[in-house]
């Protein structure tokens, strides 16, 4: 909970942060704080410095500490934004629920949807499911995956467990295990690809992100599954979670993802495609996490979708 005092004048709120509240991201706490307000406009007003902690300017992803003083500034929505997510995106997501209980619930969550809106996408995962349950006092996400990759989303329906599993994340407690198609033959060995990734923000506002001794610690585990001479299914298990993490280690490896349009061969995603494959070949297989407030670990298992388990019968692989 926070204590709020608000200038009527101006619409400013001065949030002070309880001990439940402390350790989040200033930008995390934010997006709860101002729901249907699109992500950018959060980091927005945060870089223009319209939200203060203490007074002072502050990053995003600074973790609040009780007692701090967040400034947070009207913000206005168009009718536009305050849209209500289709019916068919709501079932959709709900579909995709592979595990639920009260304090968690886990979806396959399909390629091509954003988990949250923002930067020109009204509605994502998170919206779909605030919109599906109205009655929900809570549904945040735990972490995030890229638009254009499948499988395990973790969203917590309590924040005592959103803390819970935020801890598990930071103490590398949860086993993220991610299935991918690479070009070329990989081997039989397995390999990590430790190399420090650097994330740069085009004119055009697209994330690209590469490799830099500038750049954060990365570190990514590839395993081979199957391997093919044109490509190799490989199992992924992620020690870091930067952006873009598979994807670039991949493509660092002179193995790229097959479908990656932004950083994979365009020549083999060519090829691909005549596979059948329209789509990133990334899909979080498998979660493994403690159950907040237990001391009972849970697996989950998404199955890949049909188009994925097709190109892998077309290349033999399956």
């Amino acid at each position: 909970m926070t204590n709020s005092t608000k200038n009527t004048q101006s619409g400013v709120q001065m949030l002070e942060i309880s001990s439940d509240l402390a350790g989040q991201r200033l930008d995390n706490f934010l997006i709860t704080r101002l729901k249907g307000v699109p992500r950018s406009m959060v980091y927005r007003i945060v870089r223009k410095g319209e939200v203060r902690v203490n007074k002072g300017r502050i990053k995003p992803d600074y973790r609040l500490k009780a007692g701090d003083i967040v400034r947070v500034p009207p913000v206005r929505l168009s009718e536009t934004d305050k849209s209500i997510p289709t019916k068919s995106l709501q079932q959709r997501i709900e579909d995709s629920i592979l595990y639920e209980d009260n304090s968690v619930l886990v979806i396959n969550k399909p390629s091509g949807i954003a988990v949250h809106g923002g930067s020109g996408i009204k509605h994502g995962v998170i919206e779909a499911l605030r919109a599906q349950r109205p009655d929900a006092h809570f549904l945040e996400l735990v972490h995030r995956l890229d638009r254009d990759t499948s499988g395990c989303l973790l969203i917590a329906k309590k924040r005592s467990a959103l803390r819970d599993l935020h801890e598990q994340l930071r103490e590398h407690k949860m086993n993220k295990i991610y299935l991918t198609l690479l070009k070329g033959n990989w081997g039989s060995k397995k390999k990590a690809i430790d190399a420090p990734l650097l994330k740069n923000t085009l004119t055009s506002g697209e994330r690209m992100v590469k490799v830099n001794v500038n750049g954060k610690s990365a570190r990514s585990v590839f395993a081979p599954v199957q391997c093919r001479s044109e490509a190799s299914l490989v199992k992924v298990r992620l020690e870091t979670g930067r952006t873009h993490q598979i994807r670039v280690h991949a493509t660092y490896s002179g193995h790229p993802i097959a479908g990656d349009s932004k950083y994979g061969d365009e020549e083999f995603n060519k090829h691909m495609r005549k596979m059948g494959l329209k789509r990133l070949f990334l899909h979080a297989s498998s979660l493994t996490f403690t159950l907040p407030g237990t001391e009972q670990n849970l697996k989950v298992e998404a199955p890949l979708d049909e188009q994925l388990q097709s190109v892998l019968k077309k290349l033999e692989i399956a």
